[in-house]
């Protein structure tokens, strides 16, 4: 009796103690990884390290100075060398250490035996990235960050620069329209591709920048946002009428930057400039970012009149994507289908569209055409999205990396409150004032006076 009494005095808690700690880890895993998993990993880590490298292949032979020192001092046997290792910093959500290579050794090698490194460390994933020749960095990731996503604290905030996502090894995906200047987005019904957008519109309605939306949804998308764009498309007919106007733009900036390369003896060479960024601050005209919402509507057409209008249209399109980047004019592109088959001048529009990301799609060939010319390999990873994670998306550009990527949630009116707080940025454009939205008034809501009056009686 007093075995069992013993038993269940200690077994008890330790039972109380392991399930509360496997509950934790499945439904709670921010707080599981500083409690519990970030000390254990730490510890498999620096018990195992030389031992896993040394299975890993990423081991080489001691330097003659070395065995001859070993040999001198101690008779223990002399084993190969591990990549030398740097200080571990944890993180809210994994662990961070850089690794010095051996001479021999290249990236390649640490990024081929990553899985097996996960396993043995007993992390969700490990991530590699080069620093600098000869050394890399270790990310390793304790849990799905994915699964529920939260955006770091500290992220940058500068001009034209919006942190729109969270990737899968735990940095944020911040859409960088100076670096990357026109992306195309596609995304099935409920994939998350409209809270990608509207992040990206709550991000920039911060920033003094132009918005302008064409929305062949009749609005639907981009109309909750009218307080902060500049203009507004909603069909077809009115993007024939708004495309020609920011052509026009864009030529006049042109002709501003051609001004201020008149060249003269004795000029000095940051006062010469190919684009918008070289004009002085009082000279420079404003960002203007360009959403096409439901692209394939601007090239489908329903009879010969129409395709004369759609090719006007396209046409626009591709030179805005050609030459909109120095003038100052960048493009989102968005639709639930992208491929050849919509007409002439889709191929041709997609090649100068550097940034993709592809959400869950209906169908194969929208993945290849967004992915399948810059990363074969990821367009497997976008056919696999499961229809239970809205938002999680493939992001890649063409210089041929991609990653996954998934969006926070953010309710449509909380975009549209913050679109209407940021009202007063929208620049003074007269080209577009006559395609500016109606905003409609908000009530004043009826405030109830703190005392009743009472009337007075004789």
């Amino acid at each position: 009796m007093s075995d069992l009494v013993t038993l269940l005095e200690v077994g008890g808690p330790v039972a109380a103690l392991g399930g509360g700690a496997a509950y934790t880890r499945a439904k709670h895993p921010r707080v599981y990884w500083p409690t519990v998993g970030l000390p254990i990993s730490t510890a498999r880590l620096l018990g195992s390290y030389g031992s896993v490298m040394e299975a890993c292949g990423l081991t080489v032979a001691p330097s003659r100075l070395r065995v001859l020192a070993v040999k001198a001092t101690t008779r223990r046997e002399v084993r190969p060398v591990p990549p030398r290792r740097g200080i571990i910093r944890p993180t809210s959500t994994g662990l961070r250490l850089r690794l010095r290579l051996a001479p021999g050794q290249e990236p390649a090698d640490v990024a081929a035996s990553a899985e097996r490194l996960r396993h043995a460390w007993g992390v969700h994933a490990v991530y590699v990235t080069t620093v600098k020749p000869g050394v890399v960095e270790l990310r390793l990731v304790g849990f799905d960050v994915l699964r529920d996503v939260r955006m770091p604290r500290k992220t940058t905030a500068e001009l034209l620069k919006v942190p729109v996502a969270l990737r899968e090894d735990a940095t944020p995906f911040v859409r960088d329209y100076r670096t990357i200047p026109h992306q195309l987005t596609l995304g099935a019904t409920l994939s998350g591709k409209s809270m990608y957008l509207r992040h990206l519109i709550t991000g920039l309605a911060r920033q003094s920048v132009a918005l302008v939306g064409i929305d062949c949804k009749r609005g639907v998308e981009l109309a909750p946002f009218a307080s902060r764009l500049s203009a507004l498309a909603t069909d077809p007919d009115e993007a024939a009428e708004l495309l020609p106007v920011l052509i026009k733009e864009m030529e006049d900036r042109y002709d501003l930057i051609k001004a201020r390369q008149g060249i003269a003896p004795g000029t000095p060479d940051e006062e010469i400039t190919s684009d918008i960024w070289g004009l002085p601050d009082s000279e420079r005209p404003v960002p203007i970012v360009l959403f096409v919402d439901e692209v394939a509507e601007l090239f489908l057409v329903a009879t010969k009149k129409d395709e004369e209008r759609r090719d006007e249209m396209v046409t626009q399109l591709i030179r805005l994507a050609q030459l909109g980047r120095a003038a100052g004019i960048y493009l989102e592109v968005c639709g639930q289908r992208f491929g050849a088959e919509l007409g002439k001048g889709a191929t041709m529009l997609r090649a100068q569209l550097t940034g993709r990301v592809c959400h869950r799609v209906n169908d194969e060939a929208s993945a290849k055409m967004a992915l399948g010319d810059i990363a074969p390999e990821a367009v497997f990873a976008a056919c696999a999205i499961a229809p239970e994670l809205p938002g999680l998306a493939v992001a890649g550009d063409t210089s041929g990396g991609w990653s996954r990527i998934r969006t926070p949630y953010l309710s449509l009116g909380a975009a549209a409150e913050i679109c209407r707080e940021s009202a007063h940025l929208v620049p003074d454009l007269p080209a577009l004032k006559p395609f500016r939205p109606d905003t409609p008034v908000r009530p004043m809501e009826s405030s109830t006076p703190a005392v009743q009056p009472h009337p007075v009686t004789d």
